[in-house]
């Protein structure tokens, strides 16, 4: 049998493939949205486009907001025997087939935009998880502080949880931002947070003994390893400024010295210093300062936490609270 000539046409993509190829390249030259990006939206529309078509819908006029309805469903439950998706995940895709849809629409490609109505599911309020404070005394109790790493571990921790700091903002401390504030404690320490907003938090007592101790007996014992002089407060065993990488090292591996299976990070203590500061009556507005929230709304997350631990020790405590 004669070899068949090569086919210079080959077929055509299905109208709703073709249109996410449109979609990807306005998101790459008109938006510049990166490549990983482009990528995800990549796989979240052609599952779209799959799923479409296993219902014989091929085309951007024949997609109707039920069709987009049924898809978040769909992925919600699993479908088909697939392994439903968390509502962040579903969230995130439907926001993919909104834009898509919009930018069909506004192209003149559809003659509507099927998607407006639908909205993407709420991912749900993730409160955040704060030690108790029993806890955040055995991380603290359990450093070794009669060595230089031991002193440099105290000194980050008592920072974090007694300032609220973010790791970003410890680890960018210098030398001179405490020196100042432990011959002056009424100045306040100065954070340098996101967006390179300042603000002023108080440096209790055990904060500033444990900086103290690291400036006078730990710190020159690893500034002498440095290349060059830096003016960073926390330094790491070559001298140079502790990365944000190794901070969060230094808690896991201290929360696991003091036996705490829980998961902890920096956000931990952060998260443990203002829940603690509530539980003790602060202002919810004085904590929002103390964090350097720019909305008290983010701050109220905390609140929450509070009211979830007194229903708990409500409880646990009460004779008459459980029947």
């Amino acid at each position: 049998m004669p070899d068949q000539p090569p086919d210079d046409h080959p077929a055509p993509q299905p109208p709703m493939l073709r249109l996410v190829g449109e979609f990807l390249d306005h998101l790459v030259v008109e938006r510049g949205l990166s490549a990983n990006t482009v990528s995800a939206y990549r796989r979240d529309l052609t599952r779209y486009c799959d799923w479409l078509a296993g219902r014989g819908i091929e085309a951007p006029d024949e997609v109707h907001a039920a069709d987009v309805a049924g898809y978040q469903l769909a992925l919600a439950s699993g479908e088909g025997g697939r392994r439903p998706l968390s509502p962040a995940s579903v969230a995130r895709a439907i926001v993919a087939v909104r834009a898509m849809h919009a930018f069909a629409a506004s192209e003149h490609l559809a003659p509507d935009n099927p998607a407006v109505e639908i909205s993407p599911p709420s991912p749900g309020k993730r409160l955040p998880k704060a030690l108790s404070i029993d806890e955040v005394r055995r991380l603290l109790d359990a450093v070794d502080r009669t060595t230089p790493e031991g002193l440099r571990d105290a000194a980050l921790l008592e920072v974090l949880y007694g300032t609220g700091a973010r790791i970003s903002e410890a680890v960018g401390l210098d030398v001179d931002d405490l020196t100042r504030v432990l011959a002056a404690p009424e100045l306040g320490l100065r954070l340098v947070g996101k967006g390179d907003k300042e603000r002023v938090v108080p440096l209790g007592s055990y904060a500033a003994q444990a900086v103290d101790a690291w400036l006078v007996r730990g710190r020159p014992a690893f500034a002498r390893n440095a290349r060059a002089a830096t003016p960073a407060l926390l330094l790491n065993t070559r001298g140079a400024r502790l990365s944000r990488q190794s901070a969060w090292g230094i808690i896991r591996a201290r929360a696991a010295d003091a036996g705490i299976t829980t998961e902890v990070s920096p956000h931990s203590l952060r998260h443990s210093f203002a829940t603690h500061l509530l539980d003790g009556g602060a202002d919810v507005r004085v904590v929002q300062e103390l964090l350097g929230h720019a909305s008290v709304t983010t701050t109220q997350i905390y609140t929450e936490v509070t009211v979830d631990h007194l229903r708990e020790v409500f409880r646990s405590a009460h004779p008459r609270a459980l029947g």
